[in-house]
């Protein structure tokens, strides 16, 4: 019994300071950014990668959840009587929930990790030493470039997820079941409010490219520099982003509608 205690308090004591230290780091990186001007063509090559890289599968995924959500939305309303307001269902499930939070799940898994193995590596084979050697500070030179790139990336990425999934549902509602075109635009339009919905979910997908940022670049610097901790340390990134970007997802929505 007494070890297990021991062993809990261990482990909670080592997720504070763990915690602790990339609160330092991400001062650190914030520091940092005002520096991002003398690089700017490092901040365009790291948004290349983290958004341009990762928007096929955000595109193909908007598509297909919004073809579902028309499916669902229409056999639930047609027993009311209302599928004329499928429309309404498509976007407001999209721009609130869905494209914030599934482009932030999508950008963990593909953008994020390869963030965390990409550092990762350059530490286990002592590229990060080397640079620090050389007077070359690595947070502006290579992690502000990739911090800032991944916070920007995410919004657009989650309303282009949004605008191709109104267009899925669109194609599945209108083309294939038959509602009616001026119906599924109107109604979209007199519901969905700028301020209230496509604001809050562009909010939502920036503290989402905050965090999820910030975690994979952490999770890289602080791994164990082999390849079984740069294995360890992508694995972490995609499981506490996620978990990140659910937990917020429903604090944000708490306070925000």
């Amino acid at each position: 019994m007494t070890g297990a205690l021991r062993r809990l308090g261990a482990g909670f004591i080592g997720a504070l300071e763990r915690l602790g230290r990339a609160s330092i780091f991400l001062f650190q990186l914030l520091l940092s950014l005002g520096t991002l001007g003398r690089r700017f063509e490092l901040f365009v090559r790291q948004l290349h990668a983290s958004g341009v890289m990762t928007l096929s599968i955000v595109l193909v995924s908007g598509l297909f959840v919004g073809m579902v959500l028309a499916l669902q939305g229409y056999n639930t309303l047609v027993g009311f009587g209302a599928e004329e307001s499928l429309g309404v269902v498509v976007a407001l499930t999209l721009v609130r929930e869905l494209g914030p939070v599934v482009t932030g799940l999508l950008f963990a898994g593909r953008a994020g990790s390869a963030m965390t193995a990409e550092i990762g590596l350059m530490k286990a084979t002592e590229q990060l030493s080397g640079l620090e050697m050389m007077a070359v500070d690595p947070f502006a030179r290579v992690f502000a470039p990739r911090f800032l790139a991944g916070f920007l990336a995410l919004p657009a990425l989650a309303a282009m997820f949004s605008a191709v999934g109104i267009l899925g549902g669109h194609l599945v509602g209108v083309e294939v079941l038959g509602v009616d075109t001026g119906a599924y635009w109107s109604q979209m339009q007199s519901a969905v409010g700028f301020t209230e919905d496509v604001v809050n979910g562009l909010i939502k997908a920036l503290v989402f490219g905050f965090v999820v940022s910030w975690i994979a670049i952490f999770e890289g610097v602080d791994c164990v520099p082999t390849s079984e901790g740069v294995s360890a340390a992508t694995t972490r990134t995609v499981v506490y982003s996620s978990l990140a970007v659910l937990g917020l997802d429903f604090v944000l929505t708490a306070i925000m509608f």
